[in-house]
Formats: C-alpha cells, sequence, structure tokens
C-alpha cells in the first residue's frame, strides 16, 4: 500500500481546505485532522498523533504547517514524509500576537463572522475569478468551527515554539509550497524552510495566495503527486 498522508489544515478551516486534493488523491488512505481541540500546539499535535498510522506522509497549511512541524519534533521516526504549505517555522513574532488580542476580544464578544470578513479572510487570497467563492467557503469553514475554536487556535498560535532546529533533522523527502502572493507567510519564509530542510523541493504556486489548495488545486495537486512519488519510492527502500 502506498504511504497513507494525514493533512491539518488552517486556523478556522476545515476538510474542506482540501477538498481539491482529496478528489485527486486516490492510490492511498487520506486523512485531513482536525485541530480546533486544544490552546496549545503541542496538545494539538500529540491528538493527532494518537489516530495516525505507524508512519505516514504528513502536510499542513498555514496553522496545520505549525502543528505538522510540532508532529515532527514529537515523533521524527513515525514521519515519512513532510509537506509545509503557506506556513512559518518560527515563533510568533510580538506585533502579531498583539494584534490577536483585540480580535480575540471581539471574537468573544460574539463578533466572530466580523472579525473574519474584516481582518482576516481579505488578507488571504490573490485577485482573480474564483475569489468570491474561496471566501465564501472559507466564511462558511470558520463559522462551521465557531468562536470557541478561534480563540483556542488563537491562543495556541501565539505560544508556539520556533522549530527551524527541527526541520534541519528531518531528513525525509518534504516539499515547501506556498503561493507566489502570499503576504501572510511570503515567499521568503519558504526559502527558508526549504533550505533548512535536507530534503525538500520548493514549489511557488503563480496567482495564489494563502490558500492555494483552493485557489490553484491543479498546480498543488500536481506538486504533490511528485512529492509523495519520492515518500514511496523512499519508503519501498527501507
Amino acid at each position: 500500500m502506498n504511504t497513507p498522508l494525514i493533512l491539518l489544515p488552517g486556523m478556522m478551516c476545515d476538510e474542506r481546505l482540501f477538498a481539491p486534493q482529496r478528489d485527486a488523491i486516490t492510490d492511498r488512505p487520506v486523512t485531513v485532522a482536525a485541530i480546533g481541540g486544544a490552546d496549545r500546539v503541542s496538545d494539538l499535535a500529540r491528538a493527532v498523533l494518537v489516530e495516525a498510522p505507524p508512519r505516514f506522509a504528513l502536510g499542513g497549511l498555514s496553522m496545520g504547517g505549525i502543528v505538522a512541524m510540532e508532529m515532527a519534533a514529537q515523533a521524527p521516526d513515525r514521519i515519512a514524509g513532510l509537506c509545509l504549505m503557506d506556513t512559518n517555522s518560527e515563533a510568533e513574532a510580538a506585533a502579531v500576537a498583539n494584534r490577536r488580542v483585540p480580535q480575540m476580544a471581539r471574537v468573544a464578544a460574539g463578533e466572530l463572522r466580523a472579525v473574519m470578513r474584516d481582518e482576516m479572510k481579505p488578507n488571504y487570497l490573490a485577485e482573480g475569478p474564483g475569489r468570491a467563492a474561496v471566501l465564501d467557503l472559507c466564511m462558511a469553514m470558520a463559522e462551521a468551527l465557531g468562536p470557541e475554536v478561534f480563540l483556542r487556535q488563537s491562543w495556541a498560535l501565539m505560544t508556539r515554539a520556533d522549530r527551524q532546529d527541527r526541520l534541519r533533522a528531518m531528513a525525509v523527502p518534504s516539499l515547501v509550497l506556498c503561493g507566489a502572493e502570499d503576504t501572510l507567510c511570503p515567499v521568503h519564509r519558504h526559502e527558508r524552510m526549504a533550505g533548512l530542510l535536507p530534503d525538500a523541493v520548493l514549489e511557488i504556486v503563480p496567482g495564489a495566495g494563502h490558500l492555494p489548495t483552493l485557489e490553484r488545486p491543479d498546480a498543488v495537486n500536481t506538486a504533490l503527486a511528485a512529492w509523495l512519488s519520492r515518500v514511496d519510492t523512499e519508503e519501498a527502500g527501507r
């Protein structure tokens, strides 16, 4: 059997973030794990590992990538390949953490929809004909998860550890991918992560912002297929 794949969605996203990838990847088990049940990245990672198979390929987008790096720190021998998409290997910058505090206060006061609409989702995507539909899906995912998940995830992101050293030790087939127009997690961060990983391919997706899995799914699917082929070849030789 080909290597099982676990995918981890970004903040206030659910399995719908990876719907095009789940439709395209039919040669192996694919699981999209929820990461909204705790307010520490370490606890979120531990919860996914409890349910994961003994060895698997792991991909995460944005916050999902942050949890994936924590899983790599906790259980490096179980991860056959690592895919990091539109994410950040560093601890949260103080300026970003400071911006989260009023957002959290507004969400706690019942303004989740307004916060997502006005302060977060408009910054996520590149311009293009499908942008409105993707934004609508992002809002639907956020509302389905609700304010408690927003607050837990915000706190987890604020208190996360720097995982750059862990990347240096992950000598497995890796893919670092981001949208060329991602302003939240820009290209230069991905260039750095790809440089830290011993066996990484860097893919920059034209015409995509922070959510290339939805904005440019065909390009992402092609990159994932090539990465998974590398993972399977490596696993076959173990």
